[in-house]
């Protein structure tokens, strides 16, 4: 019972009043009855991984306030599978909902850190309930009986996953406005002791440290401190800089959030410094984006970095439609959607081959797994078939070659398998590190490329352009590096092969008529629809790589590429426009149209019916087709198809 928790305090109701004096709906209330009501909160201590409330089982006689540190809340179905329902952090509640409706918990509450939160009793909320409307309004808002039962059915049935109750404003926040105080620093040569000192004065988890000439040089966190300073017994006196992380990584202030969250997310740090016109003004913390958020990836990330067993992978990567579902919902751009489903790919990618080489132990040379087609291309929907290889070094003494050889056969077979746990689909052409006839060393990759780009087969080039989209995925990204500069140096020099590739991009029409009707499939397994990949959306990548090859563009991404070519003016900027445009609407109905196929327990596929569709989303789509042809049109002047 809580009464016996050790952790339980009394508070001074003055703490208690600044508190709520900043917070909704609190803030609202006459200051006697904001006054009464501090005197009736104690404080509570929750270990990290701390479960408060147990879904159905739990008997919710107070209401709770997180005054640091964060909860998550998830449901369990019946068959033990977990859905994340979202995260709450400091200045939010739970409890509120079975205490209106005089039920056990509906969710599943527990820590994700240290957390502290402010207790009000049972008796105490229901009579700010009835005293102030307003506050009742404010709870029950978003959590009718029927909604939420609802919802709950829904879940139980496998169907859906719960929608967030707020906004997400990953997509208009920008960094400065969710900022919370004043810029804190200290000085490189001061102790760690004070550093501790100013954190705890200023509630905050990490100061910037500056130089002596007042620039910031870095950046210092309770993290350091715990496990630089205590963990490892260093004097309380040591400077600061002997611990801080250098260079501190920032973002401008104008930035949106996604965009903050992504590089964080990239660089695994916790901490972005804010800048404005050049100067530093603050910080912004994972956990600033994290209480903003509903469902946030925060917390798939998170479990994916925690995982110490491949297997525990299986389940969590299935976990990343229910993070794309929020995205998709709040309407955000399908390049923005893809970012997020490569980031998390990525990190699970990372994770499994980091415990995979634990379990093999260290490679005998330097390699690196280089991803190819949609996932080289950085444009993964939901669950892409896989595209990989090994490149790697090739070693001094040829006596290790066979060494050499057998250990990257047991890994790229092994991780193969694993990737199919996870939910990846093997590659149909079997382009996968599993094949030995794609682990090759630098000077064996470079050899193929040359292969295919000085004596082109038309079959061989439309076999080929899959790996021309090549990325480092894991490992010595320098070999990747070095093979694209190749690439980068000999390919705008093979007109023959480039006119192939440019004939190639001519072989796919639009789907649309002389009457601009769509031209769907008259039979088969998918009668009446269209292809939305191979006939909408492959003829604008296919556009974009032949034209990055001729130009020397780097960029493996579809919409960077373009970018590049309108930057320069080797295409017009016109073009550049409605090709995006089109591009992102494209891929935004075939995005939307996965996640329906896939709350259907289908398999997710790119075949839509052009009749589901509203007359509003059939003019966009008609049009994007016609973009098509433009392109079309670019290619056969570019490289004369027509002559």
């Amino acid at each position: 019972m809580l009464k016996n928790k050790p952790d339980i305090h009394a508070i001074a109701p003055e703490v208690v009043l600044d508190f709520l004096q900043k917070t909704m709906p609190f803030k609202e209330l006459e200051a006697e009855h904001l006054q009464e009501l501090a005197r009736k909160c104690i404080i509570d201590f929750f270990p990290k991984g701390t479960v408060i409330f147990r879904q159905d089982e739990t008997k919710v006689d107070k209401f709770y306030m997180i005054q640091k540190g964060g909860v998550k809340s998830y449901l369990k179905d019946d068959g033990g599978e977990v859905t994340l329902k979202d995260f709450r952090g400091e200045g939010e509640y739970f409890g509120a909902l079975p205490l209106i409706q005089e039920t056990n918990a509906n969710l599943n509450i527990e820590t994700v850190e240290d957390t502290f939160c402010f207790i009000f009793t049972k008796e105490a909320f229901l009579g700010l309930l009835q005293t102030y409307p307003r506050v009742t309004h404010y709870f029950l808002r978003s959590m009718s009986e029927k909604l939420v039962r609802t919802a709950y059915a829904e879940l139980r049935q496998h169907k859906v996953t719960v929608r967030s109750e707020s906004a997400l404003y990953l997509f208009s926040a920008q960094v400065g406005d969710i900022m919370k105080g004043k810029l804190r620093t200290i000085n490189e040569d001061d102790s760690v002791q004070n550093a501790a000192v100013l954190m705890a004065r200023f509630h905050i988890g990490s100061l910037l440290v500056s130089d002596s000439n007042g620039a910031i040089s870095g950046i210092v966190t309770d993290k350091d401190l715990r496990i630089k300073v205590v963990a490892e017994g260093l004097a309380f006196q040591t400077p600061v800089k002997q611990i801080m992380a250098s260079p501190v990584m920032s973002i401008e202030s104008h930035a949106v959030c996604f965009d903050a969250l992504i590089r964080m997310m990239k660089q695994r740090i916790h901490h972005l410094a804010i800048e404005k016109q050049g100067e530093i003004c603050g910080v912004i913390t994972t956990h600033d984006i994290m209480v903003l958020q509903g469902t946030s990836p925060l917390y798939l990330f998170r479990e994916i970095l925690a995982q110490r067993r491949i297997e525990g992978l299986y389940k969590l990567s299935k976990n990343v439609p229910m993070v794309i579902r929020t995205l998709i919902e709040e309407g955000a751009k399908a390049n923005n959607i893809t970012r997020m489903i490569t980031v998390l790919n990525d990190h699970i990618l990372d994770r499994l081959l980091t415990l995979l080489i634990e379990e093999l132990g260290p490679p005998p040379v330097k390699f690196c797994w280089m991803l190819m087609g949609s996932e080289g291309r950085r444009e993964q929907t939901f669950k892409t078939d896989q595209d990989n290889a090994i490149i790697y070094e090739e070693p001094n003494n040829p006596e290790q070659l066979p060494e050499v050889e057998e250990y990257f056969k047991t890994l790229g077979e092994k991780a193969i398998e694993h990737l199919v746990g996870c939910g990846y689909p093997r590659c149909p052409g079997n382009i996968m590190a599993s094949n030995p006839q794609w682990r090759l060393n630098a000077s064996g990759w470079q050899q193929a490329f040359d292969q295919w780009m000085q004596t082109p087969d038309p079959q061989e080039v439309l076999h080929s352009t899959i790996f021309f989209d090549f990325r480092s995925g894991f490992g010595t990204s320098e070999l990747v590096r070095t093979l694209r500069n190749h690439l980068t140096e000999k390919a705008p020099q093979q007109t023959i092969f480039l006119h192939h590739l440019g004939k190639n991009c001519l072989s796919t029409r639009p789907p649309l008529s002389f009457f601009k009707n769509f031209i769907v499939e008259k039979n088969g397994e998918h009668k009446n629809t269209l292809d939305l990949k191979r006939n909408g959306l492959t003829p604008f990548v296919d556009f974009a790589r032949v034209m990055s090859l001729k130009y020397g563009v780097r960029e493996t991404n579809t919409l960077g590429r373009l970018q590049l070519l309108a930057e320069g003016n080797h295409i017009s900027q016109e073009l550049y426009t409605e090709t995006i445009e089109a591009y992102e609407f494209l891929m935004q109905l075939r995005l939307v149209h996965q996640l329906s196929m896939m709350e259907q327990d289908k398999s997710p596929n790119n075949h839509i019916n052009p009749a589901d569709l509203t007359d509003i989303e059939k003019q966009p789509l008609k049009e994007s087709f016609a973009v098509v042809r433009r392109l079309q049109n670019v290619l056969s002047q570019e490289f004369r198809l027509n002559d």
